[in-house]
């Protein structure tokens, strides 16, 4: 049945995708964007979506826009902090948990039927295990605290007004569209090239998960029956070495340079064990991971290849400081 869908922070890596996925199941989309966002990701879509003006920021603005909208499915993505260069903690706070307050607050009011709100695997600090959901949370950045502090918010505004708000916690998420200065794009781009960009330690692990995986575990908990305020971890539920993760990219793009290990520092939350359990996703939603991470490699390849301009863009925001190569 087609649904009246909103997405903020479309213009994001996962919403852009989410987006796209929305189109091709026939739901009317509106995306929720502030002034100067940065079209590329949605140039080809633009004819097909409706393109609503708000700030996250602006409470009276986000009422209205939701409001008039009266969308079916809210899917809240705007962060700010996930990268690097991204340092400033107020803006943090007013994104990720006032922004969230804002959105939340006025889907309550119009009575929206799903609200998920793209959470983060930081929100569990660093640990030596795949926690699951019930697990206790030790944040250990200003970005980890604000997307901590609003799936609290989230649970609490489920259990108090018993809006279907659910806390879809992403794992390392990769593949088309995403951010040119992440690993998994540095790292095709310079092995196109016949290269391999610096890197940290070969040890350093993460959980990836195919950006479509992730889009559909979303689509999936909005039209779930599950308890107020349930957060569920989306995540492949198996940990990659960057060293597997470089030689899986070298075989399939037939690159002979050798790694140079710990040419890049180490960055806070670099670590050895980073993973996750979808266990709760499939028990109570049948729902599994079903793109391995050398299949979502090699998808993410076909797609740049495929798309000429994409890829020197991609190539030239590669050769500026600041690449994430790990």
């Amino acid at each position: 049945m087609s649904k009246r869908i909103l997405i903020s922070g479309a213009s994001g890596f996962v919403g852009a995708n989410l987006a796209r996925r929305a189109l091709r199941d026939g739901h009317e989309v509106h995306l929720l964007l502030r002034s100067g966002y940065r079209s590329w990701r949605l140039d080809e879509i633009a004819s097909h979506v409706h393109l609503d003006g708000a700030d996250l920021a602006d409470r009276d603005g986000v009422r209205a826009a939701v409001r008039r909208i009266r969308p079916d499915w809210v899917f809240h993505l705007a962060a700010y902090g996930a990268y690097s260069s991204q340092q400033d903690v107020e803006r943090m706070a007013s994104t990720n948990l006032l922004g969230c307050v804002s959105l939340l607050d006025a889907c309550v009011e119009v009575g929206v039927g799903a609200f998920v709100n793209a959470g983060s695997s930081s929100e569990y600090g660093l640990k030596d295990h795949a926690p699951d959901e019930e697990e206790s949370l030790n944040p250990n950045s200003p970005y980890a605290i604000t997307k901590a502090a609003a799936t609290h918010y989230c649970r609490f505004k489920a259990r108090e007004s018993g809006i279907h708000a659910v806390t879809a916690r992403l794992y390392s998420v990769y593949g088309p569209y995403e951010e040119p200065s992440r690993l998994i794009p540095t790292l095709i781009v310079r092995c196109l090239n016949g290269e391999l960009p610096p890197l940290v330690s070969p040890e350093t692990a993460r959980d990836f998960i195919y950006v479509d995986d992730a889009v559909d575990a979303m689509v999936t908990v909005a039209n779930a029956v599950v308890p107020a305020g349930s957060v569920f971890n989306v995540c492949s539920g198996a940990q990659v070495k960057l060293k597997d993760v470089v030689d899986t990219a070298r075989q399939l793009m037939g690159v002979d340079a050798e790694p140079d290990w710990g040419t890049m520092a180490a960055r806070s939350w670099d670590t050895d064990v980073w993973v996750g359990t979808g266990a709760r996703l499939e028990r109570e939603l049948g729902w599994r991971v079903s793109t391995s991470f050398a299949e979502g490699l090699r998808k993410t390849v076909d797609w740049l290849r495929a798309r000429p301009e994409l890829l020197r863009y991609y190539g030239e925001e590669n050769t500026l400081p600041g690449c994430t190569a790990g």
